[in-house]
C-alpha cells in the first residue's frame, strides 16, 4: 500500500504531501498520526527552516473518508466480533489526530499551506491552522461539515472565525458552499493566488525564503501573532519588549546590520 504521506526536505523546506490522490487525499489513520509524528520531530529539528503542507493530485484534502464512515456507520450494527468504543475513546483518538492543528499553529516554525486544488472539511481546518495559504487558482474552499451533518473539528471553527470574522465564518460553515481561489483571497482566507502552471515553483520561491530567514526572529514574531489574538495590548508590549531584546542578542541580528551597511544580502544561520 502506498504511503499516505510524503515527505521531503529541499533547500531547508521540509515539504509534507497528503498523498491519496484517488481520494483527494481524505484523511486516514495512517496519513494523520504520520503528520503529527513528522511535525513534532520537525519542530526541534535545525536542519528544516519552514514546513509546507500540501495534497498529491489535483486535491489538497477533501477531509474525512466518506466512504469509510458509510463503512463505520453500516457496520456499526452488524454484531461486529470486537467491543465498541465508548464516547472517550472515540474524542481521545479524534483529538490525537487534531493535534496535527495544534501543531501547524503552535510550533515556532512558519507552516505554509500549499492548497493546489479542493480544501473542505477537516482538510480546510488544516489548511487554516498554518500561518500561511498560497492558494492555485485551480482550488477551492469549502466548510462541508454541514453537508455530512457533523458540526465540525481540527480546530476550524476557531481559526475561520479570527481569518474572515464571524459572520462571514457562520455563514461558510452553515451554508457550507465551496468558494474559488479569488474569493476565498477576497475575504482574507487566502494570502495569495498564483497560477496553477507555475504554483510549485512560486510556493517554493516563497518557503525557501522564509526557510532561510532568520528562524529566531520568525519564533518570536509567530508566538507574538499567537498571542496577539487573545491577549491584551499591554501584554503585547511586554512580549514584544522580551523578544526584541532576545533577537538583538543572536549571531542573526548582528549579522543582518552588517549585511544592511555592506548593501549586500545578509546570511542567517538561526542563532
Amino acid at each position: 500500500m502506498a504511503d499516505h504521506l510524503l515527505t521531503e526536505l529541499k533547500d531547508r523546506v521540509l515539504y509534507l504531501t497528503m498523498n491519496r490522490p484517488d481520494k483527494l487525499n481524505a484523511m486516514s489513520a495512517e496519513m494523520m498520526g504520520g503528520l503529527v509524528d513528522h511535525l513534532r520531530r520537525a519542530a526541534t529539528n535545525r536542519e528544516i527552516g519552514a514546513v509546507v503542507l500540501t495534497g498529491a493530485g489535483r486535491g489538497f484534502c477533501s477531509g474525512g473518508d466518506i466512504r469509510g464512515m458509510r463503512e463505520r456507520n453500516e457496520g456499526a450494527g452488524a454484531g461486529a466480533s470486537s467491543a465498541p468504543q465508548t464516547v472517550e475513546d472515540l474524542v481521545a483518538g479524534l483529538r490525537r489526530g487534531e493535534d496535527a492543528s495544534l501543531m501547524l499553529h503552535e510550533m515556532a516554525k512558519v507552516t505554509i499551506a500549499a492548497v493546489n486544488g479542493p480544501a473542505a472539511g477537516a482538510g480546510l481546518s488544516l489548511a487554516m491552522a498554518c500561518d500561511i495559504r498560497i492558494a492555485s487558482d485551480a482550488a477551492r474552499f469549502g466548510t462541508a461539515f454541514a453537508k455530512v451533518g457533523f458540526s465540525g473539528d481540527y480546530g476550524g471553527t476557531w481559526s475561520l472565525t479570527r481569518l474572515v470574522g464571524s459572520a462571514k465564518a457562520r455563514e461558510l460553515y452553515f451554508l457550507a458552499d465551496m468558494i474559488g481561489a479569488d474569493e476565498a483571497l477576497r475575504i482574507g482566507l487566502a494570502n495569495r493566488v498564483v497560477p496553477a502552471a507555475s504554483f510549485r515553483d512560486e510556493v517554493h520561491a516563497i518557503a525557501s525564503r522564509i526557510a532561510n530567514g532568520p528562524s529566531v526572529a520568525y519564533s518570536y514574531m509567530k508566538a507574538n501573532l499567537n498571542a496577539a489574538i487573545n491577549h491584551e495590548f499591554n501584554e503585547l508590549l511586554d512580549r514584544e519588549a522580551w523578544g526584541q531584546i532576545m533577537t538583538g542578542l543572536t549571531e542573526d541580528h548582528r549579522e543582518a546590520v552588517k549585511a544592511f551597511l555592506e548593501k549586500r544580502p545578509p546570511t542567517f544561520k538561526g542563532r
